[in-house]
């Protein structure tokens, strides 16, 4: 403990606590409790520079938890040569594949890379992200950030088939993983988005091809309600069947779709491509519409959500950075293209932040759009190897563990 504290006691279990009579101030003539109060609305960055009593207060439970950038990182040597006679691929050991895919969260307030825990299951959760039959491809691993959890929600095993039979979940108030309701079809991809506390999918593909999967649409409520532990929900957690695509059209590929205004959106191909085609996901009436004209139009790159009211897109093309404006169905520019931004893959946004990740993963750049002017800076992958698969923006992870 950084404070030392002046008394303490013995318990009759062996324990020693202390007195809070003698806890060292944290604001002279109030007690704590009510310190922790008025402590509690400064942005932590500005406490954590102040002295190291209030640095220490930010990560305990009586700070709110401050908001960290999660990533999902792969080897960049997604396979290499060996002799070995157990290979992966092949009976001549030309190539063996990898397992590191590995969770890390970033702590802004001291810069710092943390690993956090993989997911504890039987067998050893093994995913595909590169093939040597695949050069220049990758096999899409997806994640996304529904009631401030980190849910893995489809992937490719080593077998070619689907990885997952249910979303693994992670939980920062815990700092630990625990299993979703099995997955009525397991795919290897598949469309994904969240409003709220809900997740939706939608079509995709598991072991092989099927019509009625490319077409089937799933939600699950993942709302925490009454329970501190996520794990206690499992045996109320349900998918729930609701109304269907017209066709199999977004199966082809992975597709990330986000919350807006009570709709879900989602295109079929990324990028300034010609057969590109955006549906809209009506909630509260359980139906498909067409995707406006203008919302398709500039649908150009990676596409976040602020507060499930605020869409951005991030150009691939010139790395701008646009806005939707659903009163005029166009999108408004919040920065001019950049070099930081340009093939932007993935992006998270949260806290007024957007975190975009380009490069081949080899770069995350942030976007603080509330700021004025703009500003942008880059946060280093947590190992120079490494090749970012996703970003999320969520709670620091709060077990004194990590």
């Amino acid at each position: 403990m950084i404070c030392s504290l002046k008394k303490s006691t013995d318990t009759n279990d062996g324990q020693t606590t202390v007195d809070p009579k003698d806890e060292p101030q944290l604001l002279p003539g109030l007690p704590n409790h009510l310190a922790h109060l008025v402590l509690s609305t400064v942005r932590p960055s500005l406490l954590s520079a102040v002295c190291r009593r209030w640095r220490h207060l930010i990560y305990t439970r009586h700070f709110p938890p401050f908001l960290s950038l999660y990533a999902i990182v792969a080897s960049s040597n997604s396979y290499s040569n060996t002799n070995s006679s157990n290979d992966d691929n092949n009976s001549n050991g030309q190539s063996r594949l990898s397992d590191s895919i590995d969770f890390f969260a970033f702590d802004p307030i001291s810069s710092k890379w943390t690993t956090l825990p993989p997911p504890n299951v039987d067998p050893p959760l093994r995913l595909l992200h590169r093939h040597p039959s695949f050069i220049s491809r990758t096999l899409t691993i997806q994640s996304l950030t529904v009631a401030g959890c980190l849910v893995l929600i489809a992937a490719t095993g080593h077998n070619f088939l689907p990885a997952l039979s249910h979303p693994l979940v992670f939980d920062p108030l815990t700092a630990e993983w625990c299993l979703g309701p099995p997955l009525t079809y397991p795919r290897r991809w598949c469309a994904a988005g969240c409003f709220r506390d809900t997740l939706y999918v939608a079509s995709g593909i598991g072991a092989h091809y099927r019509g009625d999967v490319a077409r089937m649409v799933e939600k699950w409520d993942v709302k925490r309600s009454h329970c501190d532990k996520l794990s206690d929900l499992r045996d109320e957690w349900r998918w729930e069947e609701v109304a269907g695509l017209k066709d199999g059209r977004f199966s082809r590929e992975a597709v990330e779709a986000v919350g807006y205004k009570g709709k879900i959106c989602m295109v079929n191909v990324k990028g300034n491509n010609a057969g590109k085609e955006g549906v809209v996901y009506n909630i509260e009436e359980n139906r498909w519409e067409k995707m406006s004209t203008g919302m398709v139009s500039g649908w150009n790159g990676a596409v976040g959500v602020a507060e499930e009211e605020v869409m951005y897109v991030v150009d691939e093309e010139n790395g701008g950075v646009r806005k939707y404006d659903d009163e005029s169905d166009c999108w408004q520019e919040v920065i001019q293209g950049s070099d930081l931004l340009k093939g932007a893959e993935k992006m998270a946004v949260g806290g007024g932040k957007i975190c975009v990740v380009t490069g081949g993963g080899g770069r995350i750049t942030v976007v603080d759009v509330v700021a004025e002017p703009v500003r942008m800076w880059v946060v280093d992958p947590p190992r120079p190897e490494s090749e970012v698969i996703s970003v999320h923006i969520m709670r620091r992870p709060c077990n004194n563990r990590l």
